[in-house]
């Protein structure tokens, strides 16, 4: 199966072009690199050619690397996959510099034929990637395509050539944005930030004309021309040492190095720097290999690629149930939830009916889309027209009769169960007999709220994570009556909305709640065991969660989980295990500090809302300890905690799928994306250690660090979870 074509025209111009067969988007393989590599050979040793045009047969150039190479190349490798690995990529190496010399001599670097790379739309990875080794780059005149490498997002960074070219081309400082941070550009902003040479309407007829009035200073890279400085400076250079220093610096305050590609990155930039090109190149190509071989790199891979994409193209979804796409949704409740899901919704093109009790509250709601809406278009991201069409899908209102044509339902009311079971009754009079009904709640057992539903099979949850339109995970909850169109429905309308589903079974707090709340009520028992609230949320920092327990506590309130701590205790009775827990959070509650939407709660803050510190008053309510415990320790607290519940979710049946145990995880609430989720982690550890740590824990800190029975008999059989659950997860 051919992924490249050539052909040569009477004007001596030979047009290689990707168009990979069965697949929407170019991604390149092996077999692909080596198509390619023979035309290249081909087109330079023809007397007949005068240039080479690379572009792409489909809307876009290219996706990226087909990530399952990188897998292949350790795998096929026998007894030494990191020498598989390198030379599989210094072959790409030497491909993609192939095209940058383009048979010019090597002294003289006279004699090469131009190389151009025409982009008719979105080139990332590798995609970008090839084109940096061609002489010029032009793009299609196409607002939404991308450019840019997006590796360092899925735990990688640029390895084929991109970390060396970019940095050279733009200097470190100028590259930072698109190598430690994985930001694309549309083509004009490209061309305007110096990743590409030109943007034409033509980019074909452009590329044609420049190829045949190229001369030899043309082809030249600024890299491979006498007297190169790279652009800012090296590591050594007054400039250029200090924008290393506060490249590493920034790193280092962004990830607190829980991130190996980014430590690795920064090592193949800095390194690579001080030497010759062909030297950097394999620098490059050996820190890229370092983080292939690192099992956090395979964890990412898999659950934020291939098991993220699985998921979001139907992995679970009934297969049974024909299409079930929302052409009209009715929001109950105009709060921040239901604001968010009326927004989202209606970006979808779906209409959309939002209803509050007043009439007030619901264009209040309506207004929040309003509000978004100006300042996307006051960043350039959005016009006045797309203002007024997506404003014209929302009905604010406060009739019910108004959902008569509806075909989902989202409640976003009050979390109390009475209320909503009010607000069920009133709402499934109007809307029609096969219309889904879905409950946004977060905590309340959807099979206890579909009760009050005459239509239990079609009721459903759907839970959101805020803010709505950022957070990318939705969790859609099976109730015990609950049928697949409901469910189908359910996945088929987060796709639309372009969020990552995942789909559990029913229980208190579902999945994502289940392992939040234990890693907020850790952190609030280590403050009161005397543990310093900044080792506390540094520890959870340093794992790469993105706030701390404390922080998060503040966030979402403390009078929310004093409010849930309540509901839990009245519910569990003499099984309710957070006793201690409680004793920091009802004091904090009593005291008034009930979070930042108070401004007083675990930190100070200022009128602003800004924090200003942890509060004096929890060292005199709950005394520093004289020795503080090791900070490994406090990191397994906040990790096990969390993982544990992910397994007894597995092992309850409340998660069906591992893979959406580690995305929900990652996407929800910011699991060290790192480990690949928290049975990713659990692998990485191997079961037997994790075991036997989880008799460590509990034997000082307390039952709910009891290991499970399945990861007990899993240690027992030395498995992996990612092993023995593999069956489930093939598209992993």
């Amino acid at each position: 199966m051919n992924d490249f074509t050539m052909t040569k025209d009477a004007a001596g111009i030979a047009t290689i072009v990707w168009d990979c067969l069965e697949r929407s988007m170019n991604v390149m393989n092996m077999e692909g690199m080596h198509q390619l590599d023979s035309f290249i050979d081909d087109a330079l040793a023809d007397e007949t050619v005068r240039g080479i045009i690379i572009t792409s047969g489909k809307k876009d150039f290219a996706g990226g690397m087909d990530l399952n190479v990188l897998a292949d190349m350790k795998t096929t490798s026998g007894d030494s996959p990191a020498k598989g690995v390198f030379e599989g990529i210094m072959s790409m190496h030497k491909a993609l510099r192939k095209i940058e010399l383009a048979g010019m001599n090597a002294k003289t670097k006279k004699g090469g034929k131009p190389v151009a790379a025409v982009l008719p739309g979105t080139a990332m990875g590798i995609g970008f990637e090839l084109p940096l080794s061609a002489h010029r780059i032009f793009a299609a005149t196409n607002p939404k395509a991308k450019i840019g490498l997006p590796e360092i997002m899925v735990g990688l960074f640029p390895g084929a050539g991109g970390t060396t070219r970019l940095v050279r081309k733009l200097g470190a400082m100028g590259a930072s944005p698109y190598l430690l941070e994985g930001k694309s550009l549309a083509p004009a902003k490209a061309k305007s930030a110096g990743l590409i040479d030109e943007v034409s309407d033509d980019p074909m007829n452009d590329a044609r004309t420049w190829v045949l009035s190229a001369k030899d200073a043309d082809l030249i890279k600024p890299w491979d021309a006498k007297g190169y400085k790279m652009p800012g400076g090296g590591p050594y250079h007054p400039s250029g040492f200090m924008t290393f220093v506060a490249a590493s610096a920034m790193v280092n305050g962004k990830t607190q190095g829980a991130f190996p590609a980014t430590k690795a990155l920064l090592s193949a930039i800095y390194e690579g720097a001080q030497v010759p090109f062909e030297t950097a190149l394999r620098i490059e190509a050996r820190w890229f290999t370092n983080v292939i071989m690192n099992p956090s790199s395979t964890a990412m891979i898999r659950s934020l690629f291939i098991n993220k994409q699985a998921l979001e193209k139907g992995a679970v979804r009934p297969s049974n149930v024909a299409d079930q796409r929302v052409k009209k949704i009715g929001v109950l409740g105009a709060g921040m939830m239901g604001a968010g899901i009326a927004l989202v919704s209606a970006q979808a093109g779906m209409d959309v009916i939002l209803i509050d009790q007043k009439q007030k509250a619901a264009d209040k709601g309506k207004a929040y889309s309003e509000a978004y809406m100006n300042k996307r278009i006051k960043r350039g991201k959005a016009t006045s027209e797309k203002k007024a069409a997506l404003l014209s899908r929302i009905t604010a209102t406060t009739d019910y009769n108004a959902l008569k044509d509806a075909d989902l339902i989202i409640e976003a009311v009050f979390e109390d169960s009475k209320i909503k079971a009010t607000v069920t009754k009133a709402v499934e009079a109007a809307i029609p007999d096969d219309c889904i009904f879905a409950s946004n709640t977060s905590t309340l057992p959807i099979s206890d709220l579909a009760k009050a539903s005459s239509r239990p099979e079609q009721f459903i949850g759907i839970h959101f994570f805020s803010p709505v339109e950022r957070m990318m995970l939705v969790e859609i909850i099976k109730g015990k009556e609950t049928e697949d169109r409901a469910v189908a429905k359910a996945l088929d309308y987060v796709r639309q909305i372009r969020k990552t589903p995942i789909v559990v079974n029913d229980a208190r707090f579902f999945y994502a709640n289940r392992c939040i709340i234990p890693y907020i009520n850790e952190g609030m028992r280590l403050v009161a065991e005397g543990v310093s609230p900044a080792l506390v949320d540094n520890a959870a920092r340093m794992l790469g969660f993105p706030v701390g327990p404390l922080q998060l506590v503040d966030e979402t309130s403390i009078d929310l989980g004093a409010k849930i701590a309540r509901a839990t205790k009245l519910a569990m009775g003499n099984d309710y295990p957070d006793g201690a827990v409680d004793d920091v959070l009802f004091w904090m509650e009593n005291q008034g500090r009930i979070g930042r939407k108070a401004k007083a709660g675990f930190f100070e803050y200022d009128d602003a809302g800004k924090r200003h510190g942890y509060w004096e008053g929890l060292s005199e309510k709950y005394p520093l300890l004289d020795q503080q415990p090791d900070l490994i320790e406090v990191q397994h607290r906040l990790m096990f905690v969390q993982v544990l519940e992910a397994v007894r979710a597995l092992e309850d049946g409340v998660l069906m799928d591992i893979r959406e145990g580690d995305v929900g995880a990652i996407l929800g609430w910011g699991f060290a994306p790192w480990s690949g989720g928290p049975l990713s982690w659990l692998d990485i550890l191997g079961t037997p250690y994790a075991a036997n740590r989880c008799k460590e824990l509990q034997a000082a800190h307390g039952d709910r660090f009891y290991c499970p029975n399945l990861l007990q008999e899993m240690a027992d059989k030395g498995q992996s979870f990612y092993g023995r659950f593999s069956s489930a997860t093939k598209a992993a």
